[in-house]
């Protein structure tokens, strides 16, 4: 039961999508509705409000981060163990995706990932993270930089720690992940997808609803 209670708090505080409360409280249209539609940071920054896509970034991240660390770090004392960080690593990022607050309608989950890894240990975040920036700096895709983290991820887990339960909780947020991109993964075989930083044009024919 205590296991099912930390996975239901973790889901309820991935469930919080900053991408969407960051644009609001910054009068700016709402990401659902312009570019890619996906309520996080890259499509926030499609809008040009490089602020607004940071605090969404470290909203997040800070999130799955949040989740995971007091499961681990508190939950001792209620005789909670590895198998509970687990399930909230994993339900911490089903909520991201699947907000119960916003019809179920959630982002990729990237960043909420990242503070996964960063709160399971630092070395792992750290290590993707790092994944992440080469591929995105090279390449300027942040799709491409995230489908790579998401392979590399769960090989750095076993990697550094071996087989464990943890290790499976971050195969299955690389494999949700993966398949969140999966539009992604078809528009950068056709030569479609758009770079870090590419403005969509249908963000300033949306900003005109701001005023409602």
């Amino acid at each position: 039961m205590e296991i099912v209670l930390a996975a239901l708090f973790a889901y309820l505080i991935g469930s919080v999508s900053f991408a969407v409360i960051v644009s609001a409280a910054m009068g700016l249209a709402d990401p659902r509705s312009y570019g890619s539609k996906n309520p996080g940071a890259t499509n926030v920054l499609r809008s040009g409000n490089k602020t607004a896509a940071v605090l969404t970034l470290a909203g997040d991240a800070f999130k799955g981060w949040l989740a995971v660390w007091l499961v681990a770090h508190i939950g001792p004392r209620y005789g909670l163990d590895e198998s509970a960080v687990a399930a909230a690593a994993l339900a911490v990022f089903l909520g991201h995706l699947y907000p119960v607050f916003f019809k179920f309608k959630g982002g990729k989950g990237v960043a909420t990932a990242a503070g996964v890894l960063l709160a399971i240990h630092p070395v792992l975040g750290l290590a993707t993270a790092l994944t992440w920036i080469i591929i995105a700096f090279f390449f300027r895709y942040s799709s491409l930089a995230a489908l790579v983290s998401a392979v590399f991820a769960p090989l750095f887990d076993i990697f550094l720690f071996g087989p464990n339960v943890i290790a499976w909780a971050v195969f299955g947020m690389s494999a949700l992940l993966v398949w969140r991109h999966r539009a992604n993964i078809g528009k950068l075989i056709d030569g479609t997808e758009s770079r870090i930083g590419q403005k969509k044009a249908a963000a300033g024919a949306t900003a005109p609803a701001r005023k409602r």
